[in-house]
């Protein structure tokens, strides 16, 4: 079975026996898709910037937490 449509079947299960908390959660979710994305409108320059940094990060060309903490202790002292 395709991937999306199992999940679909889950979800159409999961939101009937939802509490209303869920409910109003996933509610504003899928209302703040159906809104025009942000993403359509960054500039382009912009998106292949983002697009690239998640391909370095899926390749695990990251930079650690704790080097980032230490430059920030580093801007944070100028």
């Amino acid at each position: 079975m395709d991937t999306v449509k199992k999940m679909r079947q889950n979800v159409k299960k999961y939101i009937e026996t939802a509490d209303e908390k869920v409910v109003k959660m996933m509610h504003a979710m899928l209302e703040a898709d159906a809104e025009t994305s942000w993403w359509d409108s960054m500039p382009e320059s912009i998106k292949i910037d983002v697009e690239k940094a998640i391909i370095e990060a899926d390749n695990g060309d990251t930079v650690p937490d704790s080097t980032i903490q230490k430059r920030m202790q580093k801007w944070l002292a100028k």
